[in-house]
């Protein structure tokens, strides 16, 4: 036991637990402990907003597969973060979320700043830590800590401000990691039985191969069984693009080719993935969903086995031991998918060759809408860029080792099926949370934590002015990335769904104020480059990468796009209005 002030137990307890780096912005409720955070090797980066912080500290720890931290003012500085959060909780990323609070004694009576702060998170956090003794300070820290890692999520930690002064006598504790198994004998001995059986297996690899370090094993297992591979919706990289298995993503925009592929299945192993509803249905007119097919699921949490999708066995374990546990079993028997194997890789080459030979020539939407919006704007400037065109020349500039965060909206959306990764923890966006200015701040996270490593931002118009300003911090802090704006002058996401449903009857869709984000990005010191020409598009990646990378500069390319619209979101949940009273009887 040392005698120290619980400022300095609750730093000690960040040291203990490897913290170097913290996101948020200054304030008083905290700033006894934030005056010690130099001396102990913790670096505050300020940053514009603190939901910004708290997206920065995702992409930190989804990067680094170290904890996230985000810390601010306590009231209103806590409730920015909010949105944040729940976007770290369902990419299970281990975020420390530290709330400040207002002091116990004026706790009830309305003060400056004052809320209760541990409801506002209580949705989207694993655990919440309250320090209602200052002589808990560490214990409380750390298991924060150690909860973000077992729960594989974010955690609360809640602190009245007065609770960092005084004397306590303290013992910091040893940080606890859980070394995950590979589930049970039974349950491996059934699922290595049932892939033995198995004509046309298919393996889909999801978020857990990557947080669970586990891309060797999950390779070993997949070419054991010569089967097809499938990236699990927005974990594109779970498995590595070069590999002959590879077949792409499932769920929303992703590959046609692994979903005919998934379609043929008749044994699904799915190896860390909790088969999310939204990345299971269907998509371009396919329903590839194997109904028939029996379902092995891996997943480190219980409580997502056989959740979204009927499974034959559940398996809870880490996904790289699983894996490796089941290539073991399978290994020492014969399989019968081992007769097929040479007619099931001429299936998968031709489905594979199929699907990039039409994205290829999958140049422009062809629906009427867009058929006019092209139109519209041959009429307005000489040539602007269709989308896809646009992400196509992206993906081929794309550096080696590259890092993409994308924001939610239409033309990222669609770059599902363009962006392809040979290494885990490589891409990041906002999962099932879907929310908007996403993927500038999450980059600069993953910047920190991976300075070695080229950093790209996708984001629409819209997103993009929801969290631009981090621009700041990115110059500030000399953190560089590069950003590219899609600027198509709408919300393109909804405004899809007022074409198929609604008649073309926009309301509160359009964008067109005539900004020029390269100018303002130049204006909050970063380089700014606006493109309007095809062929510029891939060498202005190059060259933001060649700055980023060699020169230390954020780059922002402004890519001028047609209004041309993919696949509206939830195609399923919307449906040909009614219309009953009879001034309303036109808008039908």
């Amino acid at each position: 036991m040392t005698r120290m002030t619980p400022s300095e137990a609750f730093v000690e307890t960040l040291v203990a637990n490897g913290v170097d780096t913290i996101f948020g912005i200054m304030g008083s409720a905290f700033m006894d402990a934030m005056d010690i955070f130099a001396p102990a090797g913790i670096e505050l980066v300020p940053v514009v907003h603190e939901q910004g912080a708290a997206h920065m500290a995702d992409g930190f720890a989804r990067v680094s597969g170290r904890h996230g931290v985000v810390i601010g003012q306590n009231g209103p500085g806590i409730s920015n973060c909010v949105t944040a959060i729940a976007a770290a909780y369902w990419a299970h990323s281990p975020v420390v979320m530290i709330t400040p609070e207002a002091g116990t004694m004026g706790q009830g009576l309305g003060g400056f700043q004052e809320a209760n702060q541990l409801p506002m998170f209580q949705e989207f956090t694993k655990y919440q830590g309250h320090v209602a003794n200052e002589n808990r300070m560490a214990e409380l820290t750390a298991r924060c800590f150690d909860r973000a890692m077992s729960e594989i999520g974010p955690t609360q930690l809640n602190i009245p401000r007065d609770r960092f002064y005084g004397d306590i006598d303290v013992e910091i504790p040893t940080p606890m990691r859980l070394d995950r198994g590979p589930g049970g004998e039974s349950s491996l001995d059934a699922a290595a039985a049932m892939l033995a059986e198995a004509e046309f297996p298919v393996l889909i690899s999801g978020g857990g191969v990557v947080m669970g370090g586990g891309m060797a094993e999950t390779i070993a297992l997949a070419e054991r069984l010569g089967c097809p591979v499938i990236n699990s919706y927005l974990h594109n990289d779970s498995f590595p693009a070069s590999h002959p298995q590879w077949c792409g993503p499932i769920g929303y925009q992703g590959s046609k080719a692994a979903m005919k592929l998934l379609a043929k299945a008749d044994v699904v192993l799915a190896l860390g993935t909790r088969l999310g509803p939204f990345g299971t249905l269907p998509q371009h007119d396919l329903t590839y969903w194997p109904e028939d097919a029996k379902i092995v699921q891996v997943d480190a949490d219980s409580k997502m086995l056989g959740l979204v999708k009927k499974i034959d066995v559940g398996i809870c374990g880490d996904a790289g031991a699983a894996a490796k546990a089941l290539t073991a079993r399978l290994s020492e028997r014969t399989l019968l998918c081992d007769g097929n194997r040479g007619e099931r890789e001429e299936t998968m080459a031709g489905e594979k060759s199929a699907w990039e030979a039409e994205l290829d020539d999958w140049t422009e939407e062809r629906d009427d809408f867009s058929v006019d919006m092209i139109k519209e704007a041959a009429a307005e400037v000489d040539e602007w860029i269709h989308p896809r065109q646009a992400l196509r020349e992206l993906e081929n500039a794309m550096p080696e080792r590259v890092m993409v965060s994308t924001d939610i909206g239409n033309i990222n959306s669609v770059s599902n099926s363009y962006l392809r990764f040979e290494e885990p923890r490589s891409f990041f966006a906002a999962m099932s949370w879907g929310n908007c200015g996403y993927a500038l701040p999450t980059i600069i996270g993953a910047k920190k934590a991976a300075d070695d490593r080229p950093a790209v931002a996708y984001a629409g118009d819209g997103a993009w002015a929801m969290s631009m300003v981090e621009l700041m911090t990115a110059v500030r802090h000399d953190i560089p990335v590069t950003a590219v704006v899609f600027h198509n002058r709408q919300w393109g996401a909804e405004k899809k769904n007022q074409v198929d449903f609604y008649g073309r009857r926009f309301v509160a869709g359009e964008l067109d104020g005539g900004e020029n984000w390269s100018e303002v990005a130049q204006a909050m010191g970063a380089e700014g480059v606006r493109v309007d020409m095809l062929d510029d598009v891939g060498p202005a990646l190059e060259q933001a990468i060649d700055r980023q990378m060699n020169d230390r500069k954020t780059t922002v390319i402004e890519v001028m796009t047609t209004k041309e619209l993919g696949d509206p979101f939830r195609k399923d949940a919307l449906s040909t209005p009614v219309r009953h009273l009879g001034k309303y009887a036109d808008f039908i």
